[in-house]
C-alpha cells in the first residue's frame, strides 16, 4: 500500500547526508544575489562630482564651507567631524554628505575635486574621474577672486582650454554621455511655462528655442562661475576709483562669455554665501523632501550677482548698460578658447592617437603669436587694466609702491589693531599708576608701615622699657633720646678750633661708652621682666 505524501520545494538529503545533484551551491547564490543587490541599492546613497578649478588652497577651503552652510538654517551643517580637506599639492579630494532641511536624512554624497593650476600636466589626473559613470552627475566650478578681477578672463580662457583637451582625449563612450548631457542641459528650465511650480501646465511642453550666442561652445558638463569675496567691490571703489562703468562692464563681458557655455555665475563672500548651495544643488539634481527652493536671478546688486543657468540673453545682457557689443566679443571669445597646438599635440600623444590633418590652422593657435586683431581677453585687460602694471617704478608716488597715497584698511583690520593697542596702552596706564602711588606712600610723613604699626601696638601693649638704678627708675629710652641730643647739640663752634689740642681726651668715647652701657640695659630689660614695674619689682 502506498502512501499519498505531498511534494516538497525543499532540497532534500539522501541518508549520507549530502544534497541532491540538483541542489548546487551556484544555485543557492542565484537566490540570495539579486536579494541582497536589491537592498544594497536601495540603500546606497546618490553620487554626485563636483570639479573645483582655480583659486587658491585657502579660496577652495572657503568655497568648501560657503557650498556646506545653509544661509537660511542656523543650525549645524554637520552632525560629526568634518572630513578631511586634502588640496596642497596637484590634485586634492574631500567629499560632503548633503543633509536634509533637518538635517536628519542624508540626501547625496558630494565628492569634490580640487585642482588650482591650469597647467595641462594636470590633465591626466582627472582624466580618470570623467567616465560614462561619472559624467551625468558632475559640475565643473571655476573660482575667480575679486582681489585680482583683471586677470579672470585670462584665468577663464587657460581653464576653457585645458577642459576641451581633457574632454577630446576621453573615449567613445564617454563622448557619447556628453553629448546627451548636452542636449539635456539646453531643454532644462527652458519650457515656455516658466520655473517648475509656477502653475502653467498648459505651456510646460512648449520648449523655448536657443537664442543667439547660446551654447555656442557647449562642454557637455554643466559649469558654474563663482567670483569669491564680492565685498571687496567696495575697497575697489574706495582705493582704485573705480565707477559703476567698470563692474558693469566685468558683468557684461562675463554673462556673454559665460551664454556660449550655457553656464551660471555667482557672486559670494565668506560672510554671506548668498544662493551658491542652492545653485549647486539644483545643478546636480539634489533636492530636499521638505523644502523646494527656487533659484531667483539677480543682476542689479553688484555684490550678490546671481545668473542661473538658461536665463540669460543677449537682450538682457545690453539693458545693464547701453554701448556694450556682445556679438564682437562673443565672436572673439571663440576664439580664445581654442586649443594651442602644443596642448593639442600633448593631449594626443597621452590618448596615443594623431591628431586631425585637416584641422584648421584657427584650431592651432600659438601661445606667444601675437594676433593682428585684439582678441576677447586683450580688450578686456585693456579697459580693466592691472593697476601694477600701470605705474612704472619711477612713476610711483614716493610714499606708495602702486601709486595711491594714501592706502586704506579695511574697517574691521583697522579696529583690531587700534584694539591692541588701546590694551597696550592701558596697561602702561595702570603701571605708571602703581608706580606713582608707591612713590607717594613713602613720602608720605603720615605712611606708616606694617613694621611700624606693629612695633607701635606691642609697645603699648608691654608699655615704656624701664629698670631701677640705685633705687631710682630709669626710663632707658627717654636716655638713650637725651644722649642722642646732647651729641646733636654738641656741634663745633666757630670759635672753637676744629683740631683739639693732643693732651686734651675728647669726651666723645665717654659718651660711646655710656650709650653702649645703656643699650645693653634696654635689651637686657626686654628679656627680664623682673625689672619692670609691671611684673610688680
Amino acid at each position: 500500500m502506498t502512501s499519498a505524501r505531498g511534494t516538497s520545494n525543499y532540497p532534500t538529503r539522501t541518508a549520507s547526508g549530502h544534497d541532491r545533484p540538483g541542489s548546487s551551491d551556484q544555485e543557492k547564490e542565484e537566490i540570495w544575489k539579486p536579494m541582497l543587490d536589491n537592498i544594497s541599492s536601495g540603500k546606497r546613497l546618490p553620487e554626485k562630482s563636483l570639479l573645483v578649478l582655480g583659486g587658491t588652497p585657502e579660496t577652495q577651503r572657503e568655497f568648501l564651507e560657503s557650498v556646506s552652510t545653509d544661509p537660511n538654517n542656523r543650525r549645524p551643517p554637520d552632525r560629526g567631524r568634518k572630513p578631511p580637506i586634502a588640496n596642497q599639492f596637484a590634485l586634492g579630494y574631500t567629499y560632503q554628505d548633503v543633509l536634509d532641511t533637518d538635517h536628519e536624512d542624508t540626501l547625496a554624497r558630494l565628492s569634490l575635486y580640487l585642482l588650482a593650476t591650469p597647467s595641462p600636466s594636470f590633465t591626466p589626473l582627472i582624466k580618470p574621474y570623467l567616465n560614462p559613470r561619472t559624467l551625468p552627475h558632475m559640475l565643473v566650478v571655476i573660482l575667480l577672486d575679486w582681489n585680482h578681477p583683471w586677470l579672470w578672463i585670462r584665468q577663464l580662457r587657460d581653464w576653457m582650454r585645458v577642459l576641451r583637451s581633457l574632454i577630446l582625449s576621453l573615449d567613445d563612450a564617454s563622448k557619447e554621455v556628453l553629448d546627451e548631457n548636452i542636449v539635456t542641459l539646453q531643454d532644462k528650465g527652458r519650457n515656455a511655462g516658466g520655473p517648475e511650480g509656477s502653475g502653467n501646465i498648459s505651456l510646460d511642453n512648449v520648449k523655448v528655442p536657443l537664442g543667439p550666442g547660446e551654447w555656442d561652445e557647449p562642454l557637455g558638463i554643466p559649469l558654474c562661475v563663482v567670483c569669491q569675496n564680492a565685498d571687496k567691490i567696495e575697497g575697489l571703489e574706495r582705493e582704485r576709483g573705480w565707477k559703476e562703468e567698470q563692474f558693469d562692464f566685468i558683468l557684461q563681458y562675463l554673462r556673454s562669455i559665460l551664454l556660449k557655455h550655457g553656464a551660471s555665475l555667482v557672486y559670494t563672500m565668506p560672510s554671506a554665501p548668498g544662493s551658491l548651495q542652492t545653485l549647486i544643488h539644483s545643478t546636480l539634481g539634489i533636492k530636499s523632501l521638505l523644502k523646494q527652493k527656487q533659484l531667483k536671478h539677480n543682476v542689479t546688486d553688484r555684490d550678490r550677482v546671481l545668473v542661473p543657468p538658461n536665463w540669460d540673453s543677449w537682450a538682457k545682457i545690453r539693458i545693464l548698460r547701453e554701448g556694450f557689443d556682445v556679438e564682437g566679443v562673443s565672436e572673439k571669445w571663440g576664439i580664445d578658447i581654442q586649443i594651442p597646438r602644443s596642448m593639442k599635440l600633448s593631449t594626443a600623444a597621452e590618448s596615443g592617437t594623431a591628431p586631425n590633418d585637416e584641422t584648421t590652422p584657427t584650431d592651432y593657435p600659438e601661445e606667444e603669436e601675437e594676433e593682428e586683431e585684439p582678441s576677447a581677453t586683450t580688450i578686456y585687460e585693456e579697459t580693466i587694466r592691472n593697476p601694477e602694471q600701470d605705474f612704472p617704478l619711477s612713476a610711483l608716488h614716493p610714499k606708495q609702491a602702486n601709486g595711491i597715497e594714501v592706502d586704506t584698511k579695511e574697517v574691521q583690520a583697522f579696529l583690531a589693531e587700534q584694539s591692541s593697542t588701546l590694551d597696550l596702552l592701558r596697561r602702561e596706564d595702570e603701571n605708571e599708576e602703581k608706580l606713582k602711588n608707591a612713590r607717594t606712600k613713602k613720602d608720605d610723613p603720615m605712611y606708616r608701615t606694617w613694621s611700624d604699626d606693629v612695633s607701635g601696638v606691642v609697645e603699648e601693649h608691654i608699655g615704656p622699657v624701664q629698670f631701677n638704678m640705685g633705687g631710682i627708675q630709669v626710663n632707658a629710652d627717654e636716655m638713650v633720646k637725651r644722649l642722642q641730643d646732647r651729641e646733636a647739640n654738641r656741634t663745633v663752634s666757630p670759635e672753637v678750633p676744629q683740631t683739639p689740642p693732643a693732651n686734651t681726651v675728647t669726651p666723645q668715647l665717654d659718651n660711646d661708652k655710656l650709650m653702649s652701657f645703656f643699650s645693653g640695659l634696654i635689651k637686657t630689660g626686654t628679656n627680664s621682666t623682673s625689672n619692670s614695674p609691671r611684673s610688680g619689682a
